[in-house]
């Protein structure tokens, strides 16, 4: 059975390459019908935040990233930690060590003179045969993983490749801090190990953790996941990705106007690949994501193409989902959606396909509920289409449509009164139909004018056709 996992530490919002390895966790073990397990890796008491861990849970939820198992959080296990240790120093896997912060900066300092990797010497390193120091009064010892000193330690990475380190290159990390805290390297251990991960799929900043973990788990007798990093994500630029590329929280793409599934795809896209397919469900992607095509090498965030894809995800969208969207960004905007007034659903039916984001068509949809003010009208734009035979045209248009019956308010019944009034006036179809928008919508372009006069209650729609600059 597989198990993945995706462990945030929540001393920051969930960015979005953060969203990705959880997507490619979840998706991994969709695709092989196992477990996605969710563990807050909260250790970092100093750093670690509710509104960070609020922050994540929101992100995960927005995404529909359900976990199967979890949240779980380390610092309710800290039990289970100290058990761990206490054992292993009993069986010789690891060990105290009394070396002050003054004695691991001096020996650093002589081993950066002698031009050597700096590292701890093992000084407090029990071996046969050999004699250690009296523990110093007064110093609290912390605990170190006895790491093997020969042989190397190597696994085949799910998307590097095979990757080897020499053990000799590692030293003996510490395992739990003066205070008795378990450190992070530890209680990562000993969470895949007893929740059972199988496949550990997570960022290649972690590559130099690994072959620590993969040491831990075998001192202590537990099954070794298999592992897979995924590259960085960088911006647009190739650098590494920062706020102004896109490095905000995962909810800022929700305030921005994103939806949820064209983030899931667009992440899903962000190295990796299924043929030329560029557009696909979370059903597909998870159909198709076996591990295999994960890029090597760094992506780049490409906001272009992720309001692209925002766009087809919003022209596919239920026109009544849409609107219970976009009526909680018009009441922050204070534009209020009245009962009597146009169907805010047919609304972003009609407007949809001319944004990119929900923000965006809750700006567009202003044109139906805001208060128009003709003065306001761009002098070029009345000098252009207000002038001449325009308001003639328009009155005509205007008793033409308060003489339709009631059941002919539709864009039928619209457009047979607005090609009446250009037979009568002489007139081509937008030199009527431009006056009508900038009167009625205060902007010359929009769909199909009979379709959105039809969107609006009929006494609003004379009422601003009444309506004259100056």
């Amino acid at each position: 059975m597989v198990r993945t996992r995706f462990a945030p530490s929540p001393t920051g919002f969930l960015h979005i390459g953060g969203a990705r390895t959880a997507l490619f966790a979840w998706a991994y073990a969709r695709h092989h019908g196992g477990t996605f397990v969710l563990r807050i890796e909260d250790t970092d008491v100093e750093r670690s935040t509710p509104e960070a861990t609020q922050a994540i849970l929101d992100g995960m939820r927005w995404l529909g990233l359900d976990p199967d198992e979890g949240p779980f959080y380390q610092m309710r296990r800290m039990d289970r930690y100290r058990e761990v240790i206490a054992k292993m120093l009993v069986e010789g896997t690891a060990y105290h060590c009394w070396c002050t912060k003054e004695e691991l900066e001096a020996m650093r300092a002589e081993q950066e003179a002698l031009g050597m990797k700096p590292r701890y010497d093992g000084r407090w390193r029990p071996e046969p045969g050999k004699t250690l120091p009296a523990p110093p009064e007064g110093v609290k010892p912390v605990v170190r993983f006895r790491n093997p000193l020969d042989g190397g330690t190597a696994w085949n990475d799910l998307v590097k490749g095979p990757i080897a380190f020499d053990n000799a290159e590692l030293d003996d990390l510490i395992i739990a801090r003066s205070d008795g805290t378990p450190t992070y390297n530890f209680c990562v251990v000993v969470d895949d190990w007893d929740m059972r991960i199988t496949h550990v799929i997570r960022g290649d900043d972690h590559v130099n953790n690994t072959p620590r973990q993969i040491n831990i788990l075998r001192a202590l007798g537990a099954p070794v996941p298999e592992y897979g990093h995924l590259p960085m994500i960088h911006g647009p630029d190739g650098q590494k990705l920062s706020k102004r590329h896109g490095a905000v929280s995962v909810m800022q793409y929700d305030e921005d106007g994103y939806l949820p599934d064209a983030v899931v795809n667009y992440l899903a896209r962000l190295g990796w690949s299924h043929g030329d397919d560029e557009i696909f469900s979370r059903e597909q992607f998870v159909r198709w994501f076996d591990g295999q095509h994960v890029s090597r090498s760094p992506s780049r965030f490409d906001f272009d193409k992720l309001r692209w894809l925002n766009n087809h995800y919003l022209k596919q969208a239920d026109d009544a989902d849409l609107a219970k969207r976009v009526a909680a960004r018009l009441e922050r905007a204070g534009v209020a959606v009245p009962a009597d007034g146009p169907d805010l659903g047919v609304v972003c039916g009609l407007l949809k396909e001319r944004a990119q984001t929900l923000n965006e068509l809750a700006d567009l949809a202003h044109m139906f509920y805001g208060e128009h003010d003709p003065n306001a009208i761009a002098q070029a734009d009345r000098d252009k289409h207000l002038g001449g035979a325009a308001r003639e045209a328009v009155a005509g248009f205007a008793a033409r449509l308060a003489a339709l019956e009631q059941g002919d308010w539709t864009a039928a019944g619209i457009a047979a009164a607005l090609k009446e009034t250009l037979a009568a006036q002489g007139l081509k179809m937008p030199q009527l139909a431009i006056p009508v928008r900038l009167l009625v919508f205060g902007v010359t372009q929009t769909p199909s004018v009979d379709a959105m006069l039809a969107a609006m209650p009929r006494a609003w729609v004379l009422a601003r056709l009444a309506r004259w600059p100056g």
